[in-house]
């Protein structure tokens, strides 16, 4: 989900006076004025953002809860292949969202914002029309491509239109958007395949979209910001390779053999690639990543648990609906309603965490939500089974699963925001975010590996996969108190 704001208490925070010059866009004519018109104005934006938002992060969801229907569709590929279908939107959103987001400064918020909403459309119709595995898993490369280039220029328009005193509100309100999109989607996608098919979840993009479009068109207003250097080409190209190896090599190792050359080449060449991008990004003007930010300690810290807790939140996400139907036997649409609860606390938690936490909270917020998660995934790795425990297994994993994800990823956020300078901050929302679906693609391709490792699948495949969920949330629990430290040494 979107990264929720900075308490407006907090130092660093949008509303704070302090912070707001800083936090306004670079030209001071794109800031709207507080005046009835300008109110109007903002609130629009508000409203065409977050619906885009929430059409992005809404994929995630809706998709994982598709994918036993999509196994039935495609029976010649494996989960690893299919796992694809998640990994490919999860690294093109990851690897693009610094390059498109100066695309959009040196272009205009306003066009690259439509053209990306129009791509994440048409990828949508494409994804829905896709007769074999391959053209779908391009098209949802696509996708993610597209939802790279949505995100960026959405949060710049907003801060750019919103006055300074509605900032922490309305940035409130736009990751809201995704909070709600991650609780909508299981219930959302389970009614959807189980009336009309996976390609239902897809296709209820396009009017979405063009809905979208078309107001955009006609109440979105430009906004450009300082920045006129386009992307580094390469280094964004070899970013995205590099992490797109390594999530092959873990995907297609049992196939091909962990010590086969294919699987060697592409785990050691992929990571190779992505720090040679790494460190282009470094010496290089306009970079394809913002490695310059990771120079803040406690800003390095928090994209590091980010990573971790992303690896196990898309690892749990895509195993949960999965276990339920070829375990359990649920229908679709029991799954989907099966794993609701999770997203609703998630949400909840989000909510609260935003609006309560203080800075110093923040790291206790991280190591203890991560620890319950830690534990309730090994629970689940000694109780699982194959006969049913909806009550007294399911349910309260997913309730305190949930929350703990929502507060985590709240606290981590709000810690990376608040640790740079406000005006900072959107730069500071994209590479937090592109560390967390970086962790995601390698937590998706992390599952598909422990699946396809029991061909026979069962309990004891996802007892894997909830393992590996503990041993992930675990390393991200124990990062918290590092935040903590980092916090009083900058305080």
């Amino acid at each position: 989900m979107p990264p929720s704001p900075p308490s407006p208490g907090s130092p660093a925070s949008p509303a704070s006076p302090a912070a707001a010059p800083a936090a306004s866009a670079p030209d001071p004519q794109d800031r709207t004025g507080t005046d009835a018109t300008g109110a109007v104005r903002a609130g629009l934006v508000l409203l065409l953002t977050a619906g885009a938002t929430f059409v992005a992060f809404l994929d995630t969801t809706v998709v994982n809860v598709a994918f036993p229907d999509l196994a039935r569709s495609f029976p010649g590929d494996g989960v690893s292949d299919l796992s694809w279908v998640v990994s490919s939107y999860a690294v093109l959103f990851a690897a693009l969202l610094t390059p498109v987001g100066r695309l959009a400064d040196a272009f205009g918020r306003r066009r690259v914002f439509l053209v990306a909403l129009t791509t994440f459309t048409a990828a949508s119709a494409l994804c829905a029309a896709a007769p074999d595995l391959p053209w779908l898993v391009a098209a949802r490369a696509a996708q993610g491509a597209a939802a790279a280039g949505m995100i960026p220029a959405a949060l710049g328009l907003l801060l750019a239109a919103t006055p300074p005193a509605g900032l922490a509100a309305a940035i409130g309100a736009w990751g809201a958007a995704g909070s709600l999109a991650t609780a909508a989607g299981p219930a959302l996608g389970g009614v959807l395949v189980d009336a009309f098919g996976w390609r239902s979840v897809f296709l209820i993009n396009v009017p979405a979209g063009v809905l979208l479009i078309a107001a955009g068109l006609r109440g979105l207003p430009e906004r450009n910001g300082t920045q006129r250097r386009l992307p580094d080409p390469l280094g964004t190209v070899a970013f995205a390779g590099g992490i797109a190896l390594l999530v092959l090599g873990l995907t297609k190792g049992s196939d091909w053999g962990w010590t086969s050359a294919a699987t060697l080449g592409t785990s050691i060449g992929g990571p190779a690639l992505a720090a040679a991008a790494l460190l282009r990004s470094s010496r290089h003007p306009a970079p394809a990543v913002e490695t310059g930010l990771l120079r803040n300690r406690t800003f390095a810290v928090a994209s590091a648990a980010a990573a971790c807790t992303g690896a196990a939140l898309f690892a749990w996400l895509l195993s949960s609906p999965l276990f339920l139907t070829s375990v359990w036997h649920y229908s679709v649409l029991k799954a989907g309603f099966a794993v609701t609860p999770g997203a609703l606390t998630s949400a909840v938690a989000a909510v609260a965490v935003g609006r309560r936490a203080r800075p110093h909270h923040l790291p206790w917020v991280v190591g203890s939500s991560m620890a319950a998660f830690a534990l309730v995934s090994g629970w689940m790795f000694l109780q699982l089974g194959a006969q049913p425990r909806f009550l007294a297994l399911w349910l309260p994993m997913g309730l305190v699963g949930g929350a703990a994800f929502g507060a985590a990823l709240t606290a981590l956020s709000t810690a990376a925001a608040t640790s740079l300078p406000p005006h900072r901050f959107a730069s500071g929302v994209g590479m937090t975010t592109t560390a967390r679906q970086l962790g995601g693609a390698l937590g998706v391709a992390a599952t598909g590996a422990i699946l396809a490792a029991h061909a026979t699948g069962g309990p004891r495949a996802f007892r894997d996969v909830y393992l590996a969920c503990a041993l992930m949330a675990a390393a991200a629990a124990a990062i918290g108190p590092a935040m903590a430290r980092t916090l009083a040494k900058e305080s």
